[in-house]
């Protein structure tokens, strides 16, 4: 019989550590429900961020070709031991991949296509998500737990207030989807907030033959300061004067007293191109 999950940590002494935000899942169906809305096969190798008390990672396993888990709490060590017993298709490496370059990740899991799926500290959320959509990494797809305001941040749409630079990061490179919610009563430790499943599709081929360094930079440019109508906002990043700043816009077929949360992804691919 499969041992709980508050035993398992029971039998092994593990501490919580707060500094790491460790929140964990135990819940079969929800494990099972996470997987399946990432659209993994026994084709695919998967990359997990988090690998906690492992019960994510079993049910990935169950499914996946092959699964490479980093975590930075080698505390966990014996919690693995048992929760991973007898999973012979897990690799459980004691490092942080935000500190990790490219060709150091590769060198373990290989070149070839992976997806992320992970139940991701709250701290590195936009951190990690920025990782692997900046890369050069052949990853096709992100299906991460988030703090729930994270969640609808990442799939707003223009002139909300949830909409900012990390929407648009995403749209850059491809699509979210949030695919469930969850409470927060679901996980041990419960945290203080509700979370959310989201699905970032990743589509390298989009926007191809645009600039989405610059892109990048005039979005940043935008949200710096969320109050100022983009003329301030460019004026400022680029050092330019703000009536070369209302020409540009105008030039995109844009109002010089509009604001960054009220242009599409268009409306920013138009302006690069005066830039």
């Amino acid at each position: 019989m499969e041992m709980k999950m508050k035993d398992l940590l029971q039998a092994t002494s593990f501490r919580f550590n707060k500094a790491l935000g460790q929140n964990f899942i135990s819940d079969t169906n929800l494990l099972k429900g996470i997987v399946a809305d990432s659209g993994v096969t026994e084709d695919d190798v998967v990359v997990e961020i988090g690998t906690g008390a492992g019960t994510l990672t079993k049910q990935i396993a169950s499914v996946a070709k092959k699964v490479y888990s980093f975590e930075v709490d080698k505390n966990l060590e014996p919690v693995h031991a048992l929760s991973l017993q007898g999973v012979d298709n897990v690799e459980v490496i004691f490092r942080d991949v935000l500190k990790m370059k490219d060709n150091e990740l590769q060198d373990i899991i290989g070149t070839g296509d992976f997806k992320v799926v992970a139940n991701l500290p709250y701290y590195i959320t936009t951190p990690l998500i920025m990782r692997f959509l900046e890369s050069e990494l052949p990853v096709t797809s992100l299906t991460i737990m988030v703090q729930e305001e994270v969640g609808l941040r990442l799939v707003a749409k223009p002139n909300t207030a949830d909409y900012s630079a990390v929407t648009l990061a995403v749209l850059l490179r491809g699509g979210a989807t949030i695919t469930r919610k969850v409470g927060r009563n679901m996980f041990y430790p419960a945290p203080n907030v509700d979370s959310a499943v989201v699905r970032i599709d990743i589509d390298r081929t989009k926007l191809e033959g645009e600039n989405k360094n610059l892109i990048h930079k005039i979005v940043r440019s935008a949200f710096a300061m969320r109050r100022k109508t983009l003329v301030n906002n460019l004026n400022a990043t680029f050092g330019i004067s703000k009536q070369e700043a209302t020409e540009r816009l105008n030039k995109a077929g844009l109002d010089e007293k509009v604001r960054g949360e009220a242009l599409s992804l268009e409306d920013y691919v138009r302006l690069s191109h005066e830039f």
